[in-house]
Protein backbone atom coordinates (compact mmCIF):
# COMPACT_ATOMS: atom_id res chain seq x y z
CA UNK A 1 0.00 0.00 0.00
CA UNK A 2 1.57 3.15 -0.97
CA UNK A 3 0.21 6.53 0.42
CA UNK A 4 1.38 9.61 0.54
CA UNK A 5 0.03 13.21 2.06
CA UNK A 6 0.90 16.32 1.41
CA UNK A 7 0.34 19.12 4.55
CA UNK A 8 0.05 22.90 3.36
CA UNK A 9 0.23 25.44 6.11
CA UNK A 10 -1.44 28.12 4.92
CA UNK A 11 -2.36 29.88 8.60
CA UNK A 12 -1.78 32.59 11.07
CA UNK A 13 -2.75 30.04 13.81
CA UNK A 14 0.05 29.20 15.93
CA UNK A 15 0.51 25.21 17.55
CA UNK A 16 -0.36 23.41 14.10
CA UNK A 17 0.22 19.83 14.65
CA UNK A 18 2.99 18.14 12.38
CA UNK A 19 2.96 16.34 9.38
CA UNK A 20 3.52 13.70 10.85
CA UNK A 21 0.61 13.87 12.74
CA UNK A 22 -2.08 14.22 10.13
CA UNK A 23 -0.32 11.53 8.06
CA UNK A 24 -0.60 8.98 11.68
CA UNK A 25 -4.27 10.10 11.69
CA UNK A 26 -5.71 9.84 8.15
CA UNK A 27 -3.50 6.84 7.67
CA UNK A 28 -5.29 5.12 10.70
CA UNK A 29 -8.46 5.90 8.99
CA UNK A 30 -7.79 4.51 5.21
CA UNK A 31 -10.41 1.31 5.31
CA UNK A 32 -8.68 -2.21 4.70
CA UNK A 33 -9.82 -2.03 0.77
CA UNK A 34 -8.07 1.03 -0.28
CA UNK A 35 -4.41 0.33 -2.11
CA UNK A 36 -3.24 4.04 -2.73
CA UNK A 37 -3.74 7.03 -1.52
CA UNK A 38 -2.82 11.01 -2.36
CA UNK A 39 -4.32 12.95 0.34
CA UNK A 40 -3.77 16.79 0.77
CA UNK A 41 -4.32 18.82 3.53
CA UNK A 42 -4.38 22.27 3.59
CA UNK A 43 -4.73 24.07 6.97
CA UNK A 44 -6.33 27.93 6.49
CA UNK A 45 -7.52 30.58 8.14
CA UNK A 46 -11.40 31.78 7.59
CA UNK A 47 -11.12 33.77 4.77
CA UNK A 48 -10.37 31.09 2.43
CA UNK A 49 -12.48 28.36 4.04
CA UNK A 50 -14.98 31.24 3.97
CA UNK A 51 -14.62 31.32 -0.05
CA UNK A 52 -14.24 27.70 0.01
CA UNK A 53 -17.84 26.52 1.58
CA UNK A 54 -19.79 29.42 -0.32
CA UNK A 55 -18.14 28.50 -3.33
CA UNK A 56 -18.40 24.76 -3.41
CA UNK A 57 -21.20 23.85 -1.08
CA UNK A 58 -23.12 27.15 -1.41
CA UNK A 59 -23.35 27.83 2.45
CA UNK A 60 -22.74 30.74 3.93
CA UNK A 61 -19.52 31.15 5.99
CA UNK A 62 -16.51 29.40 7.16
CA UNK A 63 -16.95 25.87 8.63
CA UNK A 64 -13.86 23.28 10.44
CA UNK A 65 -13.30 20.93 7.81
CA UNK A 66 -13.95 20.24 3.84
CA UNK A 67 -13.45 17.15 1.83
CA UNK A 68 -12.38 17.24 -2.04
CA UNK A 69 -12.52 13.85 -3.85
CA UNK A 70 -11.17 14.04 -6.87
CA UNK A 71 -11.43 9.74 -7.81
CA UNK A 72 -13.12 8.90 -11.17
CA UNK A 73 -16.19 6.67 -9.70
CA UNK A 74 -15.14 3.76 -10.49
CA UNK A 75 -11.94 3.93 -8.60
CA UNK A 76 -13.30 2.57 -5.06
CA UNK A 77 -9.82 1.24 -3.88
CA UNK A 78 -7.86 4.44 -3.78
CA UNK A 79 -8.02 7.93 -2.62
CA UNK A 80 -7.45 10.78 -4.52
CA UNK A 81 -7.95 13.83 -2.28
CA UNK A 82 -7.67 17.39 -0.20
CA UNK A 83 -9.05 17.83 3.17
CA UNK A 84 -9.02 21.27 3.99
CA UNK A 85 -9.10 22.23 7.76
CA UNK A 86 -9.76 25.66 9.14
CA UNK A 87 -7.54 25.90 11.87
CA UNK A 88 -9.31 29.07 13.91
CA UNK A 89 -12.26 27.51 14.05
CA UNK A 90 -11.16 24.31 15.29
CA UNK A 91 -9.67 26.48 18.37
CA UNK A 92 -13.08 27.46 18.61
CA UNK A 93 -14.93 24.42 18.65
CA UNK A 94 -12.14 22.38 20.83
CA UNK A 95 -12.61 25.32 23.58
CA UNK A 96 -16.37 25.97 23.03
CA UNK A 97 -16.36 21.60 23.30
CA UNK A 98 -13.71 21.41 26.45
CA UNK A 99 -11.38 19.34 24.02
CA UNK A 100 -7.74 19.22 23.36
CA UNK A 101 -6.89 21.59 20.21
CA UNK A 102 -4.77 18.71 18.75
CA UNK A 103 -7.47 16.09 19.52
CA UNK A 104 -9.83 18.12 17.60
CA UNK A 105 -7.38 18.76 14.91
CA UNK A 106 -7.45 15.01 14.92
CA UNK A 107 -10.97 14.59 14.88
CA UNK A 108 -11.31 16.39 11.72
CA UNK A 109 -8.43 14.90 9.47
CA UNK A 110 -10.29 11.27 10.79
CA UNK A 111 -13.33 13.08 9.43
CA UNK A 112 -12.04 14.34 6.10
CA UNK A 113 -10.36 11.07 4.88
CA UNK A 114 -13.96 9.28 5.59
CA UNK A 115 -15.80 11.47 3.93
CA UNK A 116 -12.66 11.21 0.91
CA UNK A 117 -13.71 6.87 1.14
CA UNK A 118 -17.71 7.97 0.32
CA UNK A 119 -18.89 8.04 4.20
CA UNK A 120 -20.94 11.36 4.81
CA UNK A 121 -23.87 12.27 7.29
CA UNK A 122 -26.87 13.87 5.37
CA UNK A 123 -29.23 10.99 7.40
CA UNK A 124 -29.37 9.96 10.95
CA UNK A 125 -27.85 6.11 9.81
CA UNK A 126 -25.11 7.63 8.25
CA UNK A 127 -24.50 9.78 10.88
CA UNK A 128 -24.04 7.01 13.30
CA UNK A 129 -22.12 4.73 11.21
CA UNK A 130 -19.02 7.84 10.37
CA UNK A 131 -19.41 8.32 14.27
CA UNK A 132 -18.90 5.17 15.14
CA UNK A 133 -16.10 4.65 12.77
CA UNK A 134 -14.38 7.74 14.14
CA UNK A 135 -14.59 7.12 17.48
CA UNK A 136 -12.99 3.42 16.51
CA UNK A 137 -9.94 5.50 14.93
CA UNK A 138 -9.84 7.99 17.14
CA UNK A 139 -8.88 5.60 20.30
CA UNK A 140 -6.16 4.14 18.40
CA UNK A 141 -4.33 7.36 19.80
CA UNK A 142 -6.04 7.82 23.00
CA UNK A 143 -9.04 6.74 24.34
CA UNK A 144 -10.30 9.58 25.38
CA UNK A 145 -10.84 11.26 22.27
CA UNK A 146 -14.24 10.86 21.70
CA UNK A 147 -16.40 13.01 18.56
Amino acid sequence: MKHHINLQIATKQKNIPTKTDFKNWTKAAILKNIISSKIGVRIVDEPEMLMLNETYRKKKGPTNVLSFDYRDLNETNIIFGDIVICAPIVEKEAKEQNKDVRKHFAHMAVHGCLHLQGFDHQTEKQTKIMEQLESQILSQFDATFGV
